[in-house]
């Protein structure tokens, strides 16, 4: 698929203020694994290639399993997720298709059960970060698989 345009030249502002976003979720405090985790999970949901590229290969930069990742899209039935991880999967999937079930009340408690109330808003502001992300890559046609993760010892700006 070939791009359609550069979103980041053609309004920079915008993009700019996803990144203020972006560094907001990354400085968190919320576990860098279980945000890739949430990051690809969404990015599945929406079928975002560009961005699936991106998480799977930040993920095992970071040391995450390829195990984990392939199993990513049936967590429910993979034995290797945390009640943690599960739960932000979970809310992860209600957030992204939060027209299914408008967040029920037994949706939020079950997230509640792993996550403090601060920790819940900061993993739905990066429900909500990524979602924007794989919107702009899929409307634009973003190319897929040329990303590649910032060596380690390089200071790395935020990434979505």
């Amino acid at each position: 698929m070939q791009t359609r345009l550069d979103y980041s030249k053609a309004a920079p502002g915008s993009v700019q203020a996803m990144y203020k976003l972006q560094k907001y979720v990354d400085e968190s405090g919320l576990e860098h694994p279980l945000l890739e985790l949430v990051k690809t999970r969404v990015s599945q949901i929406n079928g975002c290639a560009f961005c699936i590229d991106m998480h799977t290969k930040d993920a095992r930069a970071a040391g995450e399993t390829e195990q984990r990742l392939y199993g990513l899209s049936a967590w429910r039935e993979a034995p290797y997720y945390t009640e943690r991880e599960r739960a932000a999967l979970n809310w992860a999937e209600v957030v992204t298709l939060i027209s299914q079930s408008h967040a029920s009340d037994e949706e939020y408690e079950a997230a509640r059960a792993q996550f403090s109330e601060e920790e819940l808003v900061k993993l739905t502001v990066a429900v909500i970060a990524i979602n924007g992300w794989n919107r702009l890559a899929i409307s634009f046609r973003q190319e897929v698989g040329k990303y590649q993760p910032p060596a380690k010892s390089k200071v790395a700006g935020p990434s979505f």
